[in-house]
């Protein structure tokens, strides 16, 4: 255990934007670690190099605070909080079922209101801590087939400005990322003619990465003065 080092939880982050910001924040003076939903073989494990991991559904609540208590066994604090962990189930709002719906709900929101209230709860004593939500322009603007998913991400950003309002009594920070399309396993489902479309629609020309969505969870950690703010990173999308 290094007390001296700033304590660093992302969930959902063993692939895609959750592994890039992992990856990315992992620095000498940070520990990082990773929620997974299951427990990572072994092979994957060796990859992380100095990256700790803890196995829980943020959708469950008592999930949620075994792998708070988890990371304050170990390391004795927790400052930064990035809820990434999410799910989609695409389908037309006339033909999805409540299942559906309710699943992504859960993970996507539910999720990380859990998350959040078990670390909040250390962040308070603390007197500190900066919390990063993984919004989407879904939930600012809609998509087609993402009913569930764009009601989720919405929802997060009402979460995101509640948080911050309560938090910053006590030098709590909090504040949301909307990307747009980014390079994922997600987006890899797309077909060619659908991702050509969006491209036409993207001023930058191109899909992000999520080394991008990376740098701006980072940018957000590490400015003092931002909170309770939503931005977005999609190449002028949505301007």
């Amino acid at each position: 255990m290094d007390n001296e080092k700033q304590v660093i939880l992302v969930t959902g982050g063993t692939r895609g934007i959750g592994l890039a910001i992992a990856q990315a924040l992992a620095t000498p003076t940070n520990q990082v670690v990773i929620n997974a939903h299951h427990e990572p073989d072994e092979v994957f494990q060796a990859t992380l190099s100095d990256i700790d991991v803890v196995v829980g559904d943020v959708a469950v609540e008592a999930d949620a605070q075994a792998m708070i208590d988890t990371i304050m066994e170990r390391y004795g604090r927790i400052d930064v909080l990035v809820n990434n962990a999410g799910i989609t189930r695409d389908k037309l709002l006339s033909r999805m079922k409540l299942a559906d719906f309710q699943a992504v709900i859960d993970t996507n929101l539910v999720g990380a209101f859990n998350m959040t209230k078990a670390a909040m709860k250390i962040m308070q004593k603390q007197r500190r801590g900066c919390i990063v939500n993984m919004s989407s322009i879904a939930g600012t603007n809609g998509n087609l087939g993402q009913a569930n998913y764009s009601a989720s991400k919405a929802g997060l950003i009402g979460l995101t400005k509640t948080t911050a309002q309560e938090g910053a009594l006590r030098h709590i920070r909090c504040n949301a990322i909307a990307p747009g399309m980014i390079n994922t396993d997600m987006t890899a489902k797309l077909s060619e003619r659908v991702v050509e479309q969006f491209v036409e629609k993207i001023p930058l020309g191109r899909f992000g990465e999520p080394g991008e969505i990376a740098l701006t969870v980072k940018f957000l950690i590490d400015n003092p003065y931002i909170t309770g703010q939503v931005l977005k990173v999609d190449g002028g999308l949505t301007m």
